[in-house]
């Protein structure tokens, strides 16, 4: 078989051992997504698709997680650091400079791994999404002979009955039950043609048996490719034990080649997460309308009614209720609190508040608890304090404001210059009148008033009024005089013309 790249500095030691390695299959260009983007950074419920797959595998923990890059692999590896420091561990990449086929693959990734490594080592791959850590575990079983008592195995196969089963390798088990060869479509019979068990491309190997049979591989086959399938055929001229395990849930092997395929994938495990948190207790009212990433914590007894997404790592408290029509992305919202057709990002809310309907959170802003936020309310980098209530057409931005206090409508918070932008900070008891104007930096001392239409420019002592303006002035006769012909003039001359009609009141209480 062709040169694997040399072993690297992977920071297992020189000792070896014995235990599960995982090596990720990931260096493919999934050139039918037709997209810019490598096809295992696709994203569903949360997770790119390599995402889930490094889930899954440090699921079991293994003593090593290799996954093999080649198209567009520095994005590939990037992916693969974040994901290990979301885990707190350390994952290692081995690189596939030519795709010469899942067997030099996978030989890219035998390397990475410690030349005396003699445990199991599972092979999966990086777009098979909605596989399983207890799946996975499960295939570590049957291959050592924990399961039913058998002889541990030199490979064991991850298979599952396809009823159209077109493109995949058709798994072919001689009398005693056991794999005698996994054939691959294009090199198949018609009679094989007609299997319906199939090679899902998920594997346990001993350590020591793949790295023989892969020095035995050859490209003598229809794609001129080293097949990784072609491992059970050597295994068993060797005399060894080739086991399938058959999945009773195929969806959980399913890949994703193409959009249509990833979309269909988003919708199965979004309908798991559904599924679970409402056995967990969260009443879900319409499954079918309400996306939510698998990071997602829901508490008990909360209502997520239709047409909500729930995304990140969102945080919602028991007996809450968010929805109908409302996107929350890293929102922790409290106990008993409700949010109603309204977006919210990086935000918090406290307990037993109100938010919404059409009210917008942005970043950094902290709702307190029992606080009212209203319809068309948008708050960035706010703090409200408990039981403060800012309830229709206001904008708070780069503020805080007290407990207890309330923003008259129609308010906004005037953090922006031009250059630069600066804070305002509202004491608590405070009541702002509709229509105030808050000219960043000031200061609302506690107890104070604003009157209607104050444009505040400078601080506020506690428990003074502040307005603005002069009085308001009277000019009769304005707009019959400087808008002539107009229809506000027509309507103003009707009633005067009225006016002068009607009978005069005189003092003894009669008519004239």
């Amino acid at each position: 078989m062709p040169q694997t790249p040399p072993l690297a500095d992977t920071g297992f030691g020189t000792e070896g051992g014995v235990g599960a390695a995982v090596i990720v299959l990931a260096a493919g260009a999934g050139t039918r997504m037709k997209s810019d983007l490598p096809k295992v950074l696709h994203p569903l419920c949360g997770r790119s698709m390599l995402g889930h797959a490094l889930y899954a595998a440090a699921g079991v923990n293994p003593s090593a997680v290799v996954t093999v890059v080649g198209h567009q692999r520095e994005s590939v590896v990037a992916e693969v650091k974040h994901v290990g420091e979301k885990l707190d561990r350390e994952f290692h990449t081995a690189v596939q400079e030519e795709q010469n086929g899942t067997g030099h693959a996978v030989g890219c990734g035998l390397s990475a791994l410690p030349p005396d490594f003699a445990g199991t080592v599972l092979v999966t791959a990086g777009d098979v999404p909605l596989l399983t850590s207890d799946a996975l575990s499960d295939l570590i079983s049957a291959h050592t002979g924990q399961q039913a008592d058998n002889e541990p195995a030199a490979v064991t196969v991850l298979t599952f009955i396809a009823p159209a089963p077109r493109g995949y390798g058709r798994i072919v088990r001689d009398k005693s039950g056991l794999v005698a060869a996994i054939v691959e479509e294009a090199d198949a019979t018609e009679d094989q043609k007609r299997i319906t068990e199939v090679n899902s491309g998920v594997y346990a190997f001993d350590a020591a048996l793949l790295r023989s049979a892969l020095s035995e591989l050859s490209s003598d086959n229809a794609q001129g490719e080293l097949y990784l399938t072609d491992v059970i055929a050597i295994a068993r001229r060797g005399g060894k034990i080739v086991r399938g395990m058959v999945l009773d849930d195929p969806h959980l092997v399913a890949g994703a080649n193409d959009r249509v395929q990833l979309a269909g994938l988003r919708k199965e495990l979004n309908r798991r997460i559904a599924h679970r948190l409402m056995r967990d207790g969260v009443n879900i009212i319409d499954p079918d309308t309400t996306w939510i990433d698998v990071d997602v914590t829901i508490g008990r007894d909360v209502t997520v009614y239709p047409g909500v997404q729930l995304y990140g790592a969102t945080v919602v408290g028991d007996h809450a209720e968010v929805g109908p029509d409302t996107t929350l992305t890293n929102v922790e919202v409290g106990a008993h609190t409700r949010v109603i057709r309204s977006h919210a990002e990086r935000a918090i809310i406290g307990s037993n508040s109100v938010v919404g309907p059409f009210s917008y959170l942005r970043p950094k802003s902290v709702i307190g608890d029992h606080c009212k936020i209203g319809a068309y309310v948008e708050t960035k980098h706010a703090e409200i304090g408990s039981h403060s209530k800012v309830p229709h057409l206001t904008y708070v931005g780069d503020a805080t404001i007290g407990e207890h206090t309330n923003i008259g409508a129609s308010s906004v918070f005037v953090n922006y210059d031009g250059v630069n932008k600066s804070r305002t900070v509202v004491g608590s008891h405070v009541r702002a009148g509709s229509d105030t104007m808050f000219v960043a930096p000031v200061h609302v001392g506690d107890g104070a008033y604003t009157g209607a239409g104050t444009v505040v420019k400078n601080d506020v002592p506690s428990g003074a009024l502040a307005v603005s303006g002069g009085q308001q002035r009277i000019i009769e006769g304005w707009v019959e005089k400087n808008r002539p012909g107009t229809a506000s003039a027509k309507a103003a001359a009707k009633v005067r013309q009225e006016m002068n009609k009607s009978p005069q009141v005189i003092e003894d209480g009669g008519t004239e």
